[in-house]
């Protein structure tokens, strides 16, 4: 099959061993002091690689290539860590196993229960960086407060689930089932002071960046539509021209599921306003 997988110029290879590190999958190797991809099938095309080589000498191309094996890929991991745990004189789960790894430690899946509530009530002054009721409140030390007896709550985080970038989620995932989905540029969480409440809140949410992030989303977009159900879809991104392509790239993909599911687009300015919904 031609599919996006990784290339590394033995040229400009020095040896480092960076992207090796970086391949929890083990696609990568050193062989005779150079880096090589050993393993196609090991090899998802996400490029976490790519950032760690101080050189350059690794980018994604499109080829034919054998299909990403993320099968062998968890029984490679929990070969090398029951291999780990042996030799450490560990001892392994009653069963002989030990917890299934699904490569990077980032792309483990986990759910929140949220309530969707503001958070819980606190009262009195906060002080900067003193531990309230619920938790430290670093910063609201600056902002202004009533009496004593004035009530005020932190915010709950809206996240409900884990892991949340676009190039680490997986294509296929439970909490996708009947998920209004939500997909954001990651400047908007930051740029807008409500976002969790106002956009996160009761949805599924995937975040990036097309300038930063060195792939083109619409096919993981597209796959990630197709093989779930998905109950409406909401694109978030900034005013800046490159954050069109995130747009440009769910619309693709929304085009190319082949599917109609309710879709809307708001746009946030820069110091951090609606521009249009």
């Amino acid at each position: 099959m031609k599919r996006k997988i990784v290339e590394i110029d033995e040229a400009k290879c020095t040896g480092c061993g960076l992207c090796a590190n970086a391949c929890h999958e083990g696609a990568i190797a050193m062989v005779d002091g150079k880096a090589k991809l050993v393993k196609d099938d090991y090899c998802d095309g996400m490029g976490d690689c790519l950032p760690e080589c101080p050189v350059g000498a690794i980018k994604i191309v499109e080829r034919e290539a054998a299909a990403y094996d993320e099968k062998a890929v968890q029984e490679r991991n929990m070969a090398k860590m029951q291999e780990k745990m042996k030799a450490g004189g560990m001892a392994l789960h009653p069963d002989g196993h030990t917890p299934p790894l699904g490569g990077c430690p980032g792309k483990a899946m986990r759910t929140f229960n949220r309530t969707g509530g503001p958070g819980a009530p606190l009262l009195g002054h906060p002080l900067r960086g003193q531990p309230s009721v619920g938790g430290y409140v670093p910063a609201m030390a600056d902002m202004e407060v009533g009496p004593p007896d004035f009530q005020y709550s932190i915010p709950q985080s809206q996240l409900a689930q884990w892991p949340c970038q676009i190039r680490l989620v997986p294509v296929k995932a439970p909490f996708f089932n009947g998920a209004k989905l939500l997909i954001a540029a990651d400047c908007t969480a930051y740029a807008y002071a409500n976002f969790h409440q106002e956009f996160m809140r009761g949805k599924v949410t995937i975040v990036g960046c097309p300038k930063l992030d060195p792939v083109d989303y619409t096919e993981k977009l597209t796959e990630i539509l197709r093989e779930n159900d998905i109950k409406s879809l909401t694109i978030v991104r900034m005013e800046v021209p490159c954050c069109g392509g995130l747009e440009m790239a769910a619309k693709k993909a929304l085009q190319a599921s082949g599917k109609f599911i309710p879709w809307q687009v708001v746009t946030i300015s820069l110091d951090g306003r609606i521009l249009d919904a």
